[in-house]
């Protein structure tokens, strides 16, 4: 059995709110008596993509699980790779990393586009995956995780700004039967649905949750509760490939 622990958007600004429902998920996924094949934060680290937040996140973002991370709209290429990847020069290509653990291969894709909220994978990223995808054996399942969802989720103020040329990756797919499922963040709500005949599964959001058009608002622009615990997704590839995926909330108990 493979498991995958999965967190998204944790805005790090500096502020003690975001840092103590960050640090929450860690401890909890560090004191789990199970030891995890990976952990995935998919992006949106930093809120405003400055060197202090990604040296915060550093600290924060320390597990004893092998760890992987990939950037969000509100992230900064080079201070990404600065602060958290330990580049001397942080450069501002694509942040594409892969982790082939046990059994399974996560492929992490940087959907970010500079100075953009909306997302798209650029050809070299594309061109990467493909081969990472072709090096696998057919036998070992390859999960691909981005930060945009490159599929409507119902819900207007994200669809607005998702992941854009999502053909593309589509037609990746139908030369890769071992793709298992696409995972991503940005939505800051739990959420599954498909994409590509895969299926296309939402971490919830770390520092907020989004509330959905048909949840009651107190303002127009009332887009999130701020209220609601932080929470973290499970990703279990059973001994027969099967993909489960559990949500459990978090509760700082401090």
């Amino acid at each position: 059995m493979i498991v995958i622990a999965h967190l998204s958007d944790v805005h790090l600004d500096g502020d003690r709110r975001a840092a103590d429902r960050t640090r929450a998920v860690m401890e909890y996924l560090d004191g789990l008596p199970h030891d995890l094949d990976a952990v995935l934060v998919s992006g949106d680290i930093a809120d405003h993509g400055e060197d202090a937040e990604y040296e915060e996140a550093a600290e924060l973002l320390r597990s004893r699980h092998p760890l992987v991370v990939c950037p969000g709209n509100h992230d900064e290429r080079a201070a990404l790779r600065r602060g958290l990847l330990g580049e001397a020069t942080g450069s501002t290509l694509p942040v594409d990393q892969v982790l082939r653990g046990d059994g399974f291969v996560l492929a992490v894709c940087d959907s970010s586009v500079p100075g953009a909220d909306h997302g798209f994978l650029e050809e070299s990223t594309l061109a990467r995956l493909d081969g990472v995808l072709a090096d696998t054996p057919q036998d070992t399942p390859v999960l691909v995780a981005f930060h945009h969802p490159p599929a409507e989720l119902h819900t207007p103020y994200v669809d607005e700004i998702r992941q854009f040329g999502e053909e593309r990756l589509a037609a990746l797919v139908e030369r890769h039967p071992h793709l298992t499922a696409f995972l991503c963040g940005h939505a800051h709500t739990a959420a599954a649905t498909t994409f590509a005949g895969r299926p296309l599964l939402v971490a919830p959001g770390v520092v907020s949750t989004l509330r959905l058009p048909w949840e009651r608002r107190t303002g127009s622009s009332e887009h999130v509760h701020l209220d609601e615990p932080p929470a973290v997704a499970f990703h279990v590839l059973g001994d027969d490939g099967r993909l489960t995926t559990h949500y459990r909330v978090v509760v700082d108990r401090r």
